[in-house]
């Protein structure tokens, strides 16, 4: 209260002061342009100066108002524009999952008008257009995606091979995604998409090539690498005795010196080759891969295939086989193989003898058969007949459960053979 009435004071003294200058010497100003003349004193001139300066001001304020309003009214059917852009790529997208290919292919290319982002809309109806089964514009929509965005050509290439990949055009896929290749380190997804062409067209030997990219940027997870890797190479091993010229052999055994050195050492890979070698009557050899590969890992399928090699000295074979007994005596797949190669040099009790401990170890239908058949050649029919009784009835295991007859059936009511 006190500091307003101090204002308010010091206000009345001003205005006393100023009137008695006015009054004291109003001043004179004197204005003239052309026939017109402006007469005044000093004081209402400064008032009519200010007033003019507050309207000068005013309509800038007003002008500049008009403008950003027009700025505002651009920007609000602008924003409106990119909110029904965005609704309609929305109801695309969910029209898309759900797999109304129809809508969503409407949808979106409705979402790329007003759109500054069109990308996404072009590929999703290329490929609902692929739904559609309409080729043509699966092309025109691939080929705006690529105009839209010029760093899109490796998403749209990927777009156009999978799509290829679908419609089972394999070497257009290998062409579409060659030309990406050069990506593959910022897009392994080049690299499943070539592994898969590759795979459905049984083109091993370029998938063979493909395998240490793969590697490399770990396009697969590690176990199904490894699966593929053998694959392919027992692939190219089967297919190298299939094509080319030349004795058959020749080429597999070459086939196999190209092959890496981790994989020579793989199983199963050993197991195939070993297999396709005895198929070539390449038996020595064959025994050669099978005794090298069990130096390194034991592998009792291995062993199973070196009692099937026709040797032509069965008591070396058979030397080299026991060899392996010290180490694994319980075996069951090692005695069985001892007991084909006593048999094969002609030593029946030890055959015998091997093929009881194999039984004894793991009662299998294989095992029966060879005890079957070496104690019928020895005039034990009715023990034979136990084996092949056993073996048939362990091949067949998936037998339902029966009643038996309580009392046996004499001959004389069995039925009689037609």
């Amino acid at each position: 209260m006190r500091k307003l009435f101090i204002l308010t004071l010091v206000a009345l003294l001003l205005g006393v002061g100023v009137v008695a200058v006015i009054e004291t010497d109003p001043g004179y100003i004197l204005v003239t342009y052309g026939n017109y003349t402006l007469e005044t004193s000093l004081w209402v001139g400064l008032l009519l100066l200010l007033l003019l300066t507050l309207l000068i001001y005013a309509l800038v304020r007003l002008v500049n108002k008009l403008i950003a309003g027009q700025h505002s009214l651009t920007s609000w059917f602008g924003s409106r524009k990119a909110q029904r852009a965005s609704r309609a790529t929305t109801r695309g997208l969910i029209s898309f999952i759900e797999g109304n290919w129809s809508n969503a292919q409407r949808q979106l290319l409705r979402g790329t008008r007003d759109n500054d982002a069109p990308l996404v809309n072009y590929l999703l109806a290329a490929r609902a257009s692929y739904r559609l089964n309409d080729p043509d514009k699966v092309q025109e929509y691939l080929g705006a995606a690529g105009a839209s965005a010029s760093e899109a050509e490796t998403a749209v290439a990927l777009t156009r091979a999978e799509l290829q990949l679908e419609a089972g055009e394999h070497e257009q896929a290998i062409a579409t995604l060659t030309a990406v290749r050069k990506d593959a380190g910022r897009h392994p997804y080049v690299l499943e998409l070539l592994y898969r062409a590759y795979r459905d067209l049984e083109d091993w030997e370029n998938l063979a090539t493909l395998l240490p990219e793969l590697k490399k940027h770990k396009t697969l997870p590690e176990a199904e690498l490894r699966q593929l890797e053998n694959e392919t190479w027992v692939r190219r091993l089967e297919q190298s005795v299939t094509d080319g010229e030349g004795p058959a052999g020749a080429r597999l055994q070459s086939a196999w010196d190209g092959m890496p050195n981790a994989l020579r050492r793989q199983p199963e890979v050993v197991r195939s080759y070993a297999r396709m070698l005895m198929e070539q009557g390449e038996y020595a050899l064959a025994g050669k891969v099978i005794v090298n590969a069990l130096k390194h890992d034991w592998d009792p399928e291995l062993v199973r295939l070196y009692g099937f090699i026709p040797g032509d000295n069965a008591q070396r074979q058979l030397g080299q086989a026991e060899s392996w007994l010290t180490a694994h005596p319980d075996d069951a797949e090692l005695l069985l193989c001892l007991g084909r190669l006593s048999a094969r040099d002609k030593l029946w009790g030890k055959a015998r003898d091997y093929f009881e401990r194999s039984y004894r170890l793991e009662r299998r239908p294989e095992t029966c058969a060879e005890l079957g058949r070496l104690l019928v050649a020895l005039g034990e029919p009715k023990v034979a007949a136990a084996y092949f009784r056993e073996g048939l009835l362990l091949r067949e295991s998936g037998l339902p459960t029966l009643p038996m007859p309580e009392k046996v059936v004499s001959p004389s009511h069995r039925l009689a053979p037609t």
